[in-house]
């Protein structure tokens, strides 16, 4: 039997942001439950905030989709109309150091004015942002806002569970146990994790295994310490 390596061809899996893909547990219910219950908001604008990995972009693009909402990026929002006239609006990763205050302000006011809704995204609370426009600080304060932490164990077993079953790999329990207590809790740390084990296991000719798993782990914390 030959001891070379296999080389795997690369597949594309990319992340699928619909609602079939997006799991509920107490760790984002309430975030879900805000969200979805658009366009029944009590004010015009929610704040969803949440560090990287949470499943925030998840989370936006089912609202957008269901909204019809434009989509911009806070870095790159401006003062200029965004979307039609009483058009939904997504505004992505607002960076807490970089907020386009007068953008913000503008497209808040056109939101009051037109009767339209708007989802702000951004890693820190509302707190944490660093914020001169006094007019813009009362309005945000009016919007809704709403965590989502990192997710708790029993996301994490299920998001690996239907990652592993999206590329048909079956794997057993132990074995996502495993990889729960011992993996960064992101969502996107998942992705990434189920994506260089399939690699190994298929370049090996191995069954994904404890002993697998370990190896790609310490091989991924080998390179993060390298980098």
């Amino acid at each position: 039997m030959s001891s070379q390596r296999q080389i795997p061809i690369p597949l594309a899996h990319e992340a699928a942001y619909d609602s079939d893909s997006y799991l509920v547990t107490e760790a984002n219910r309430a975030a879900y439950e805000v969200i979805m219950s658009w366009p029944n908001w009590s004010a015009p604008v929610v704040l969803l905030c949440g560090p990287e990995g949470s499943g925030k972009t998840h989370l936006a693009s089912l609202w957008a989709e269901r909204a019809g909402a434009v989509v911009v990026a806070g870095a790159t929002l401006e003062e200029r109309e965004v979307g039609g006239p009483g058009q939904p609006v997504l505004v992505e990763d607002v960076a807490a150091d970089e907020v386009p205050e007068r953008a913000l302000f503008h497209l808040i006011n056109r939101a009051r004015e037109e009767g339209f809704t708007i989802l702000i995204t951004a890693r820190e609370p509302l707190a944490r942002w660093q914020l001169s426009l006094k007019d813009l600080i009362s309005r945000l304060r009016l919007a809704i806002p709403i965590s989502i932490d990192r997710p708790d164990e029993p996301l994490l077993r299920q998001v690996l569970v239907k990652l592993f079953s999206d590329r048909q790999l079956s794997v057993e329990r132990n074995v996502i146990d495993y990889m729960v207590v011992r993996m960064e809790r992101s969502l996107r740390e998942a992705q990434a994790l189920v994506a260089a084990i399939d690699e190994e296991a298929l370049s090996e000719g191995r069954r994904i295994t404890r002993p697998l798993v370990a190896q790609v782990l310490a091989s991924r914390e080998n390179q993060a310490i390298g980098s």
